[in-house]
């Protein structure tokens, strides 16, 4: 094909337009993306180290995502042990009021309710997770925060296991222990007979120094329930026998030589009498009674709650220090990702105020370029008004 001749006015103006052509295409992708520099052929260093600040926006906010969930795996743990806290003060109070009665059935039942809360504990604790992670979940719980795109900053947070209230090195608090049944006995002698002093099932029990007419016997057991007998110038052993037999559904008495023997299958009984000559002074027991069976027990067992709180407010302690870390560096990490992508905007962000003027300028070439190059092809046509 042959080339097509062309004036040098026409050129000139052609390559005008197509110069501004080129010029409006650039502005107008400048406006489109918002970027001046939109690949490596535009401004290879300012789009290279831009990539690079973007690149290291996207892997922190990768890593603000985590720093997200793990502060509300520790909000999770921090409401926890707000409730656990309350439910040891409830067992303290428990402890407090088994104190301040000396009924055995009473403290009986503050026990067995002592127990339920310590259970309660351990089941708030089982469910303090976020996301499958528990950091009041013991062993496989611990929780690890990366702070930077290469790892070198992180933090460890060690988990405390609570799902056990008697493990040694959580609160330490174990299940107290309910009363029991057993045998005893009440010896029964003639004191002022020279011969076999025991007293046999007909036998007036006031025989025996330690009863006397008018004395009144108070049995009481663990399950609560009361009954009193008056020992009067007539009662027999047997009589007492059956007074006793028949003062719970689980108490039973038979008359031996010289005594009365006493078993209580499950729970633990108590006979006293306004005698003090009675066993010796002291309250006959049959069976055992449970942890809160006497004070010495109950102060220990505030001994170990009043432990188990100061865990706890260190735990919380800890737990809040740590939140505060996670917190501070999530900050500080959206922060420096709103850096690194305001430094890459600066090298990559069109200015577009000035490329809309730069283009209405260009437009305004571009026309000019056009009527110019009419004007010079008109220039051309007059020759054909010559041979015309």
């Amino acid at each position: 094909m042959t080339d097509i001749a062309i004036t040098s006015a026409v050129r000139s103006n052609l390559n005008a337009l197509q110069s501004a052509s080129s010029l409006i295409s650039g502005v107008q992708e400048k406006l489109a993306t918002g970027k001046k520099v939109n690949s490596a052929l535009d401004n290879p260093n300012s789009f290279f180290t831009a990539k690079g600040l973007e690149n290291r926006a996207n892997d922190l906010a990768t890593l603000l995502d985590d720093q997200g969930q793990s502060i509300q795996t520790l909000k999770a743990a921090d409401k926890g042990i707000g409730a656990i806290g309350e439910l040891v003060d409830a067992a303290k109070a428990k402890a407090n009021q088994a104190l301040q009665t000396s009924s055995i059935s009473e403290r009986e039942q503050f026990s067995k309710e002592y127990n339920e809360l310590l259970t309660q504990i351990e089941d708030i604790a089982k469910d303090s997770s976020y996301k499958g992670k528990n950091l009041l979940g013991g062993t496989g719980n611990d929780l690890n925060v990366t702070f930077n795109e290469d790892g070198s900053s992180d933090l460890d947070i060690s988990a405390v296991d609570y799902t056990d209230t008697s493990n040694a090195k959580g609160l330490n608090l174990s299940d107290l222990n309910s009363s029991t049944g057993g045998t005893n006995s009440i010896s029964l002698n003639n004191d002022g007979a020279t011969g076999d002093p025991a007293l046999t099932g007909s036998q007036l029990v006031t025989l025996d120094d330690a009863f006397s007419a008018g004395d009144t016997l108070t049995i009481t057991n663990t399950a609560g329930e009361e009954t009193t007998f008056t020992i009067t110038e007539t009662t027999t052993v047997t009589e007492l026998n059956t007074a006793i037999s028949n003062s719970s559904t689980d108490t039973s008495s038979s008359v031996g030589s010289g005594a009365i023997n006493i078993t209580s299958s499950d729970n633990a009984v108590q006979i006293k009498s306004d005698n003090s000559a009675f066993n010796g002074g002291n309250t006959l027991q049959v069976g055992t009674l449970g942890s809160f069976g006497s004070d010495s027990d109950i102060e220990s067992t505030l001994s170990s709650l009043k432990s188990a709180q100061d865990t706890l407010r260190a735990q919380a302690s800890t737990f809040g220090t740590n939140l505060s870390i996670v917190q501070n560096r999530e900050d500080f990490t959206k922060a420096l990702i709103n850096t690194l992508e305001e430094g890459a905007g600066k090298l990559t962000l069109a200015d577009t105020n000035q490329e809309g003027a730069n283009l209405l300028a260009l437009q305004t070439q571009q026309q000019l370029a056009s009527t110019s190059l009419s004007l010079a092809s008109q220039a051309s046509q007059n020759v054909l008004r010559l041979i015309g």
